[in-house]
């Protein structure tokens, strides 16, 4: 299928943005991945972070989400700071996230892995409501609810863990990597489907990407890390034309 790159919105102030990243420094022990790392994301958005390996691209996400502790900069999302926060408290603020590596439950049904998508809502109505709206934004899913998640294709299972994520009706999915470990041909359906969820219901979107060019080609803007810091930032087209990020990161002149 071929992908269309998404209508560039008008630029906005980031201060006016969802999420904010400001010149945040993180890392391991005493050592310091990202060295004043600074991004924004608006509402109904899909930016893409690029960059080599071991640029700081997960750390980025870790740091956001609590994992990595933030020892100077500050994150702000829907006017809070939540810099340092915990996971389960981020979870809470908005913010949802699919990891790279597999995270569904492979002996357990495609119904009961969205189940424990609920797990911090106790009514049992609204856990079935929730449920229901997953199976209709993906009728794949809903074909396979009883059926054990880890006997359903890689694409299936990605598939599953972004319905999941969705079920708290989050402000914000951060997705690690989504094409990781898939063929091209499921690869381009995961991208065609981010897409249709920013299109259809305003999903926003933050992920880093492997894949740079595919990543880039469903997003309205994209930053590219090189060694813990920001080189270049923009309208995602206006990245895919730049000659320096093509001959670095996309294979290209």
């Amino acid at each position: 299928m071929t992908q269309t790159q998404p209508v560039i919105r008008s630029p906005l102030s980031p201060e006016r943005a969802l999420l904010r990243v400001e010149d945040v420094y993180a890392g391991y022990q005493d050592f310091d991945i990202l060295k004043g790392v600074s991004l924004h994301v608006h509402e109904g958005e899909i930016v893409c972070v690029i960059g080599p390996n071991g640029a700081g691209k997960s750390t980025v996400f870790k740091a956001i989400y609590g994992f990595v502790r933030i020892r100077q900069g500050r994150v702000l999302f829907d006017g809070k700071d939540i810099t340092n926060w915990k996971p389960q408290q981020i979870l809470q603020a908005g913010i949802s996230i699919v990891p790279q590596l597999r995270s569904v439950f492979p002996q357990m049904t495609v119904y009961e892995n969205l189940e424990l998508g609920m797990y911090l809502e106790k009514d049992k109505r609204r856990i079935k409501e929730r449920i229901e709206y997953v199976f209709e934004l993906f009728p794949r899913l809903a074909e396979r609810r009883n059926q054990l998640a880890g006997t359903m294709s890689g694409g299936e299972q990605r598939m599953l863990e972004i319905g999941r994520a969705l079920l708290l009706e989050p402000k914000m999915v951060m997705m690690d990597e989504p094409s990781a470990g898939l063929a091209p041909l499921i690869t381009r359906a995961i991208f065609q489907t981010i897409r249709e969820l920013n299109e259809k219901i305003g999903l926003t979107v933050l992920m880093i990407e492997q894949n740079a060019r595919q990543g880039l080609e469903i997003s309205h803007r994209g930053y590219v890390l090189e060694l813990g810091r920001n080189t270049y930032e923009g309208n995602a087209q206006d990245l895919l034309n730049n000659p320096d990020v093509r001959r670095a990161f996309l294979g290209g002149r």
